[in-house]
């Protein structure tokens, strides 16, 4: 036993002390990406090298939570709104000469490294909302309401431009739960939601045409069985085969003759519900369920307004990447290509994810320094 301030630790107990760690957090983190691992061994026809190259991303990923976990709330503070304008400057850099992928302009090369300035908005955005809103009194007022509907719009239509409608939708989400999380009335939301319902039309004049047929596949993806239907009818069939218990653990049909197409990447929860079935996907939900809820839990025991609202929009928006994912390979939501967080192979997403929980370590440790 090591004393600390007075208190006896265990020697993992004083580790994750001194590293400003959330032990239940991480633990969490630590089953989902095993989970992950274990899925995308078979969703990769047993490849190694796949294996390899997503534990050096699972590596990448833990040591930026480790670097991100010793910042100070306040310096994650002072740095948001500098964070923000990088990553906007980088997404007009991206219409301007970034890199075209599979008809996307997505990605700018820089010669060492090549990644997606989008992922970087996804912890822009949180960080610059409650930035603005924790200097201002709840509930937020119509001007200030105004001036955060630019912040995220901005970004939001950018990364449209590339197109990319998913991680579009994504950061926007991430920028309205900070909205919600700072009081916002509920009957705000209700006048946004019909304000978009009254502009679906214009949305859908500005959809391309595969962005217009994914949606009108969502509601009958049997009219092009072998198109754009394709994926969703595999990966449904995938889920309902896998029944009670599923088929086990390398047994899956739908990915093993690789009927279902993206198994290692979008779909990997339907190769996931195959092998694993029903009770397997019982489990994964109570893991993001734990997830979210501990996220939350760090979030209502932050010690300043700016903690609790980053805290809360990262572990809500961690449930939407989850409920988007899920919904769309069960033929519920339109296909947007959102990955399944921390299972899927990735690598930009991923890290992406790992710095968003070394936030959350960062706000744990704050308030746990405070109350010591």
């Amino acid at each position: 036993m090591i004393s600390v301030t007075g208190r006896e630790l265990t020697p993992s107990q004083w580790i994750l002390r001194s590293l400003r760690l959330d032990g239940t957090l991480l633990v969490l983190i630590g089953i989902l990406l095993a989970i992950g691992l274990v899925v995308l061994f078979s969703a990769t026809g047993e490849s190694i090298e796949a294996m390899q190259r997503q534990l050096g991303r699972i590596g990448v990923g833990l040591v930026a939570l480790l670097l991100v976990a010793r910042v100070p709330v306040s310096t994650l503070r002072a740095w948001a709104p500098w964070l923000f304008l990088l990553a906007l400057g980088m997404l007009v850099a991206v219409m301007q000469a970034g890199d075209i992928g599979k008809g996307a302009r997505r990605w700018l090369d820089l010669g060492v490294i090549r990644f997606q300035p989008s992922e970087i908005m996804k912890l822009a955005m949180p960080l610059m909302v409650a930035w603005y809103l924790s200097l201002r009194n709840a509930p937020p007022r119509l001007l200030d309401l105004l001036v955060v509907s630019v912040l995220i719009v901005v970004p939001v239509l950018l990364v449209m431009r590339q197109p990319d409608l998913g991680t579009a939708l994504l950061i926007g989400a991430a920028g309205l739960l900070v909205i919600f999380l700072a009081g916002l009335s509920w009957r705000w939301f209700l006048s946004l939601g019909l304000a978009i319902a009254a502009a679906v039309p214009l949305l859908w004049s500005q959809m391309h045409d595969y962005q217009r047929q994914r949606v009108l596949t969502l509601f009958n993806p049997e009219s092009d069985p072998l198109g754009a239907g394709y994926h969703i009818i595999q990966s449904k069939i995938a889920i309902g085969s896998g029944g009670l218990y599923g088929k086990g653990w390398l047994n899956g049909t739908q990915s093993q003759l690789q009927f279902l197409p993206e198994r290692s990447t979008d779909f990997v929860f339907a190769v996931y519900a195959e092998e694993f079935g029903f009770v397997g996907i019982a489990v994964l939900l109570v893991l993001y369920f734990l997830t979210v809820a501990r996220g939350l839990w760090i979030a209502a025991l932050a010690q300043d307004r700016f903690s609790r609202l980053v805290a809360g929009s990262i572990s809500l928006t961690f449930a939407v990447y989850m409920v988007v994912n899920i919904g769309m390979v069960s033929g519920m939501l339109p296909v947007v290509g959102v990955p399944l967080p921390l299972v899927s192979y990735g690598g930009t997403s991923l890290v992406t994810l790992m710095v968003g929980f070394g936030i959350l370590m960062a706000v744990h440790s704050q308030q746990r320094l405070v109350n010591r």
